[in-house]
């Protein structure tokens, strides 16, 4: 029997880098918003049950978004950072309740549903948490405005979203590394940092963040052909 599963959806950034005139996850993308299309792709998934959205204290768009206020989905204040988005939804869940939890960016509507289910499988067959990624395919380079070094790509993945780990587990990693000073720049390097195992899932590249403003035509695209 699939244990019970809580899903949290960080949604709290501005997203600077779109240099859009409000937040990444509240632009237009196929007559929804980002987060919209992104909450509605993790409800076709069956295995997740209640939905945590970490928003910021003084957001103006989410309380218009009509199709987000139903129950099963839960409002949380969001934090500075990431991190402490996350870390305020998961103080909210119920561990005997929900014993994993399910981390997806905001920013990310177009993840495969088959691809978050194999990551649900894996992680509960293994017992241990883990993440989606892709083998990293090009040439590395490290430098500024100058290439210093070309760094061996064998071994290396891009790390993806949705992270799978156990709640009391994620949400104990997570205070321990914020405390310390710890840099923690998604689930898994919290739990790294724990000493925790952490599974790499294979899934597809077309799950992509939307970052900056072509990454809005892409996501459209894949919308289509998903």
């Amino acid at each position: 029997m699939i244990p019970k599963i809580a899903t949290v959806i960080p949604a709290a950034g501005v997203g600077k880098r779109m240099q859009a005139d409000r937040p990444k996850q509240y632009l237009e993308l196929a007559g929804a918003t980002v987060l919209e299309q992104t909450v509605r792709r993790l409800q076709q998934v069956p295995e997740l049950r209640q939905f945590y959205i970490a928003v910021s204290t003084d957001d103006p768009y989410y309380p218009g978004l009509t199709s987000l206020q139903q129950p099963g989905l839960t409002r949380v204040d969001g934090g500075a950072e990431r991190a402490n988005s996350v870390l305020n939804a998961l103080v909210q869940i119920d561990a005997a309740q929900y014993p994993w939890v399910l981390v997806h960016d905001a920013a990310r509507p177009v993840v495969r549903v088959t691809d978050v289910q194999l990551l649900i499988a894996r992680c509960l067959s293994e017992n241990a948490g883990g993440i989606l990624a892709t083998p990293v395919r090009d040439t590395m380079k490290r430098g500024g405005t100058l290439v210093e070094q070309t760094v061996e790509r064998a071994g290396l993945w891009h790390a993806y979203t949705p992270q799978l780990f156990p709640t009391a587990l994620l949400r104990g990693a997570l205070q321990s590394a914020l405390a310390a000073g710890a840099a923690v720049t998604d689930e898994a390097s919290a739990m790294e940092w724990a000493g925790q195992p952490v599974l790499l899932i294979p899934g597809h590249a077309d799950n992509i963040k939307i970052t900056q403003a072509e990454d809005l035509a892409l996501a459209r695209f894949y919308l289509e052909q998903h």
